[in-house]
């Protein structure tokens, strides 16, 4: 009976392989941190201690860069006319890890000053260069293009 030969990795392949898993893995587990994490030395987290933003949702975070417990909306749910008030007033950064555009506004009922995060990974890590860190009211999801 002839049967298939399989063929074994090299050895060059295993090491580089078992070398990179910790890496891999670290990456893929980074964002798993409670949004209190803090450092032994008592100072804030660090971006390792980010919490991460799922795919298909919108999440407005406290903190530049993506720090603390974020707001964390299903982009297909629609939008939020008046944000709950955990994260109203308080948004610092946005992370827009769906297929629709997300407009973040300075007023309730998507009035005031407002900026458009693109879909499918488009992040602003500092809203306050766009005048609108702490400011954040309301969250429109649609399929308008950004600038359009």
């Amino acid at each position: 009976m002839n049967l298939p030969r399989t063929r074994r990795p090299r050895a060059g392949r295993t090491a580089l392989l078992a070398a990179a898993l910790p890496t891999v893995l670290a990456a893929s587990l980074t964002g798993l941190a409670p949004a209190h994490a803090t450092t032994t030395a008592g100072s804030p987290a660090t971006a390792r201690d980010q919490i991460a933003c799922p795919r298909g949702f919108v999440c407005i975070y406290p903190d530049i860069n993506f720090n603390g417990q974020p707001y964390v909306k299903r982009a297909v749910d629609g939008s939020v006319r008046h944000l709950p008030d955990y994260i109203r007033g308080a948004g610092s950064s946005v992370i827009n890890n769906s297929s629709r555009t997300a407009r973040i506004y300075q007023k309730d009922n998507y009035f005031g000053r407002h900026v458009c995060v693109g879909r499918e990974g488009g992040t602003i890590g500092d809203l306050r260069s766009y005048q609108l860190n702490d400011t954040t009211h309301s969250l429109r999801n649609n399929d308008t293009p950004c600038g359009g």
